[in-house]
């Protein structure tokens, strides 16, 4: 990092936590996390291949040491208050399944099956049939088995209007195609596939700085496009994406870029030996996020911690790979780099982009 840059971030860190004062605790939760792993450490199952903490769980297929289920459970998160304001219930579904997929495909994984699990405050069978159309959309969409699940009613923890939505995947993956940390070196590069909004982080900080009553205003330049389209544009799944770069390219890390935004995900996936450098004007910032970002008064560190800031999925390859990645994905760009870490550097640096 330049002295520049070390100066800028000095400068620019923040004296508040944006999305604490939105109510959500991003500490709290590395906390909760640091205080799982521990006491499961003693409980530690002779054929679970990871630590609880990464973007999917590992688990050796019993009877065939060569391959291993992966697994991972998620929610839409208050994503869920948008559509339920608005009576838009045809997106959120697939918000569920992408994300999951997502968070498997981390870890190399195809999905097998997923389970939903629907809570209400009243049950409206049209609502709940319109939400897991979604997820079910979303699973044919990966080949993926929609095996059931629950649904709960449940009056006094939910308002009548409201419910939550969550799920668990299940995938497969080769224990050999595994990624591997260790395999990455200063000098590889990071290819970002765009994001193309919130996704299902950051609504929280969105609902506070973008009210409901503005949320059928018109947004952005789409004709007829309003902040309610935007807050509700569906989370993409990578995983054809990510596919298409395997086939032309060795990859040798993949992060799915949520909660955390750059700064907290990017590392779950790298040694403690190096650091990804992340040049912002690489790639373009959804509207949105943008006006969150202004309405919020998000400093630099802020907005990188807090929002995915238009990088939905990243990809360390080797330098010689690049181009071959990116030019199987036309979505896809070189975004940043990776360099060796000395003890105290942050683990993610992020370039601001420079105004003329």
């Amino acid at each position: 990092m330049s002295k520049e840059d070390e100066v800028l971030r000095e400068r620019e860190a923040p004296l508040r936590d944006a999305y604490a004062l939105a109510g959500v605790n991003i500490d709290a939760g590395n906390a909760a996390v640091a205080r799982y792993r521990a006491l499961a450490a003693s409980r530690r199952h002779p054929l679970q291949l990871d630590q609880i903490g990464g973007f999917g769980g590992l688990f050796a297929l019993p009877g065939d040491p060569s391959r291993a289920l992966a697994a991972s459970t998620d929610g839409v998160g208050t994503k869920l208050l948008v559509a339920a304001k608005l009576r838009r219930y045809d997106s959120v579904g697939a918000d569920l399944v992408n994300h999951c997929v997502n968070d498997i495909l981390v870890v190399n994984a195809t999905p097998l099956f997923f389970l939903d699990y629907l809570a209400a405050g009243k049950l409206d069978p049209e609502v709940a049939g319109a939400l897991v159309d979604g997820v079910g959309r979303a699973c044919a969409a990966h080949g993926c088995a929609l095996l059931g699940g629950e649904t709960a009613e449940m009056p006094g923890v939910y308002q009548e209007e409201h419910f939550d939505l969550a799920g668990t995947i299940v995938g497969l993956v080769e224990v050999k195609s595994v990624p591997d940390p260790a395999r990455v070196k200063p000098g590889d590069a990071i290819v970002g596939l765009p994001a193309v909004g919130l996704h299902t982080n950051g609504y929280s900080l969105a609902r506070k700085v973008l009210p409901a009553e503005r949320w059928r205003e018109p947004f952005a330049s789409d004709a007829g496009a309003t902040y309610g389209d935007a807050l509700l544009a569906e989370h993409p799944s990578y995983y054809t994406a990510v596919r298409a770069m395997q086939a032309v390219a060795d990859v040798k890390v993949m992060s799915h870029i949520t909660g955390g935004g750059l700064l907290e995900n990017v590392p779950r996936t790298l040694p403690d030996n190096v650091k990804a450098v992340f040049e912002a004007s690489r790639w373009s910032v959804p509207p949105l996020l943008e006006e969150i970002v202004r309405l919020g008064e998000l400093s630099h560190e802020e907005r990188y911690r807090t929002l995915n800031m238009g990088i939905g999925f990243t990809l360390v390859v080797s330098t010689g790979d690049a181009l071959k990645a990116i030019a199987a994905e036309p979505s896809a760009k070189v975004v940043g780099w990776i360099e060796a870490r000395a003890d105290g550097d942050p683990h993610v640096v992020v370039h601001p982009a420079r105004t003329a």
